[in-house]
Order: C-alpha cells, then structure tokens, then sequence
C-alpha cells in the first residue's frame, strides 16, 4: 500500500540561495505561507518563503481537499467569500489542473440534536447571504443512490468546492514564483532576529535574512518559534489520517460527512476518505500546559478525538523537543524536514468498513495510499491571525485547526494586509492572539 509521496528525500524544487534582505520573510511553505507570500509579492513586496523541508510536503497537502464556507465560525465566513473568489482566479492562471470543482457539500444528521446544530448554522448562513439550505432525509437519500443510512436530514451548500491538494499546492507555488516570490525550501529558520525591541528579520541554518517584518505560518511547527523567544501560545497539533480508495465503475458522490466517515470525489475518480471529526492528539509538555484553556472543548465534546500517551520523538510537543536554543544550534526544524507520520491502521479499516456499509451497492472499496499529516489546532477550534505583542513586527496566521486548506487564500490576503498595514476588510476580533491570556471565554464555533 503506497504512502503520501512527498518526504524529505523529494526533490527540492526552489533550492535558493535566499538573499541577505527582503521587506518580508514568510516562514513556512504550506498553503497560508505561500498564499500570503504571493498577495504581497503582488503588492510590491520584496518577499522570501523559507521552507525548513518541501512546499506542502505536510498538512497541505495531506488535507481532505475541502474548499468549503458550510459549517465555519461567522468570523471566518467572509473570509472564505474571499478564499472561494480566489481559487477561481488562481486556477485560471496555472496550466496545471489542480482538480478545482463546484460540487457542494453536505453534512448528514443522525439525530435530531444534530439536526438542529444544522439549522442553527443556517441561519448564520442567511445573514451572509450564503445557498445553503436544510434537506430532508428523503432528499438527502436521493442525492446519493443506494446510500444506507440512518440520516435523518442533512445540511448542504451547493457552491463549495473542492480541489487535490498535493496538486494544488506545487501551483499555487508556482504562481508565487513568477510573481516574484523568492522561495528556498530545505533553509530552517532558526531564531528571530531580534534589534532594539523588535523583529529584524531571520537567523537560518544558512545565514540571516535582515527584513522589516517576518510572518509565521509554520502549521504544527509555529509554536516553537515564538517559544524560543519566550512567548508561548496554546497551540498543539493533533494526527489526522486519510486514504485514497480507487474508482468504482459507478457513481458519483460529492463531498460529504455523514458521521462515520467523511468522502470526497478525488480528480481520477476514485475518493478520499477521512474520519470525520476524529483526530489523535499525542500528549507532550504544551499539552500538559495548555490542559487548561483546552477544558471547554474537551467538555463539549471529550471523544471527539483519541489521545496517545506521548508524542513521538522529533515531534513539535515531543517530550524531549527542545523549547529553547541558539542561532547556532541545529534545531527540531532541521532534524524533522518533513513530518510523514504513519497513518492510523485502525482508523483506515474502520473508514473502509463504515464506506461499504454506506454504498453496499459500489465495490468493496481498497486503499490504494495512506497517509497521516499533523493538524495545528486552537482551543476554540479558530486561528490565530494577529500581530504578536511580545515580538513586535512578527505576525502570525496558524491554528488553522484543519480548516486552512480551503480558507488558505482568503487568510493570505488577511495576513498581507496586517504586514502592510492597509485595511483588512473584515472584523479579526475572533482571530486575535491575547484571547486566550485575557480573561475572555472560551468560544466554540456553531459546528
């Protein structure tokens, strides 16, 4: 059974050399890294991309390829007007078919709790003016023939849209390239670069990089950074697993969840599938430290994900990941260029078996790859897309809790306009790093 292709023995495609100054470094090359990159290329920014392994050889391109507004926190939704706006457009100016269609997606109800969640979101959706709309459990039968499910109703948005991912994600980067961007992939950032108070650029394994402002987009890995420096946000990240089943000679399912396993029609025609909802959440010291800020959710929901004892060494909240180092140390970046964590066996029998029962009438399904990718995450479920305080002209996009993928555009032009300090467009209220040190509550999204 094939695993994700890209590791860190994948040909590097940008291998530099970085320069020695730029108006902004961007840290991370996953879908908010480059996106935000490009946005202020196109601005007129002197930009450069540091790669620590590959662009997307992580979560962005291990993601479930969902390009959706169903479901999101009200904050995030216009935003993700954007994001959708921006997809059409950057599909039209690659030559790559990243597989970008309008195919809707639907989340089926089991019980009528749920069913009212569902309809409580749709009237956030009304006042965004979004097409969603409730659908019966006869509709939502006929949407998908020969479905077997117990779904009672079900949630639907026709205008999202989905896309591959590890196609995506090379031509979104070549798309930053020509407008600019310099992008070295396999050049960890290893500290701040900090000067009279506030940031100055990059120190990297190769050199420094003197620039007036640095955006930190780093997925799984952005909480080490701030933390070498002092600061240290609640973030942890939590394993997620998929699989690629072949096509069947028929049908011709969409994107959807109907509560024991998540599918999405790939561009070759066979599916992806995910457990909805389900992650692994390895416990190392951040965890431990940030049990607290974490307690509503675990309260709301305790077994929306599995816990594992200990993070893997090497791992972002591994036990013996060093918090703390030089400019001249070698770093968790450099000794872990790709995390490639193994995939979750029981997790894939299960989606198969939970697939077959849904479809009895298709084959039975096989995996034809696996993979597992490291989801960054929040203890409300929201990202943190802010300017940072303690290390003032250092901004931050990460957490985007498994959702970035799809809103990955929209936030770039967001991230862009806070290092250029123009308008943003949208109230970042929700998105605000202090929330969690503040005394504010704790907020969930609707869904």
């Amino acid at each position: 059974m094939a695993r994700f292709p890209i590791t860190a023995d994948t040909a590097v495609s940008y291998p530099g050399p970085p320069p020695a100054r730029a108006d902004v470094v961007v840290i991370g090359g996953g879908v908010i890294g480059v996106c935000t990159a490009l946005t202020l290329a196109e601005a007129g920014q002197r930009v450069t991309l540091l790669e620590k392994g590959r662009i997307a050889g992580e979560q962005s391109s291990r993601n479930w390829g969902w390009i959706r507004v169903q479901g999101r926190d009200p904050a995030e939704i216009p935003i993700m007007q954007d994001a959708r706006r921006a997809w059409i457009d950057l599909a039209r100016r690659t030559n790559a078919d990243f597989g970008l269609h309008q195919g809707g997606t639907v989340y089926m109800a089991r019980s009528k709790a749920q069913l009212a969640a569902y309809q409580n979101w749709l009237d956030i959706a009304r006042a965004h003016d979004l097409d969603s709309e409730m659908l019966s459990a006869a509709e939502t039968r006929t949407l998908y023939p020969g479905f077997q499910t117990s779904a009672i109703g079900a949630l639907r948005t026709p205008s999202d849209m989905r896309a591959e991912p590890h196609l995506a994600m090379p031509a979104l980067a070549a798309i930053a390239a020509r407008a600019g961007v310099t992008i070295v992939e396999n050049c960890a950032v290893r500290r701040l670069d900090i000067a009279a108070g506030r940031v100055a650029g990059v120190v990297h394994e190769a050199g420094m990089i003197k620039a007036d402002s640095v955006v930190l987009a780093g997925g799984a890995w952005s909480a080490l950074v701030p933390a070498n420096h002092g600061a240290r946000p609640p973030q942890l990240s939590a394993r997620g697993t998929g699989l690629a089943a072949p096509p069947p000679p028929e049908g011709t399912l969409g994107t959807a969840s109907d509560g024991r396993v998540a599918f999405r029609r790939r561009a070759d025609g066979g599916y992806t599938l995910a457990p909805p909802g389900m992650s692994e959440l390895y416990i190392g010291p951040d965890a431990v430290r940030a049990l607290p800020k974490y307690l509503p959710q675990l309260r709301a929901a305790p077994w929306a994900q599995s816990y594992k004892p200990l993070a893997p060494q090497g791992y972002p909240d591994g036990w013996a990941t060093p918090r703390r180092w030089s400019g001249d140390a070698v770093t968790p970046f450099e000794r872990m260029r790709v995390l490639n964590p193994n995939p979750s066996a029981r997790r894939v029998k299960r989606m198969l078996q939970a697939f077959a029962a849904a479809f009895p009438q298709l084959p039975k399904p096989q995996a034809r790859q696996t993979w597992a990718g490291m989801i960054d995450t929040m203890p409300d479920i929201v990202p943190v897309v802010d300017h940072c305080a303690a290390l003032p002209g250092l901004v931050i996009g990460t957490g985007m809790s498994g959702h970035g993928f799809g809103i990955g555009p929209g936030m770039g032009q967001v991230l862009a306009a806070l290092v250029m300090s123009v308008p943003v467009g949208h109230d970042l209220a929700r998105f605000r790093a202090d929330r969690f040190d503040d005394g504010s509550p704790i907020i969930l999204p609707p869904l």
